[in-house]
């Protein structure tokens, strides 16, 4: 384990004071495990933007003109706003 100090505005401190309590976690958890999340969504948004820098239009095409031109199952109807 490493340690890190970390300046935050007492109004946040505060605040991640209350959501680990009310969650039963310690203050070190808490930051722990949205650090971790954070760094979930962003190796996601970058391994899906390489793979979208990957992909091919033509491949795509290919693949949308293989599904069956039907129509929506009873609530799979696309809603008017």
């Amino acid at each position: 384990m490493s340690a890190l100090t970390v300046r935050l505005p007492e109004s946040l401190h505060n605040s991640i004071k209350e959501l680990a309590r009310k969650e039963g976690i310690s203050v070190n958890q808490f930051i722990a495990s949205a650090a971790g999340e954070k760094m979930a969504v962003l190796k996601t948004l970058d391994y899906l933007r390489n793979e979208a820098a990957q992909g091919r239009r033509e491949d795509f095409e290919r693949f949308l003109a293989a599904v069956p031109d039907n129509e929506p199952l009873e609530g799979d109807e696309r809603a008017e706003f």
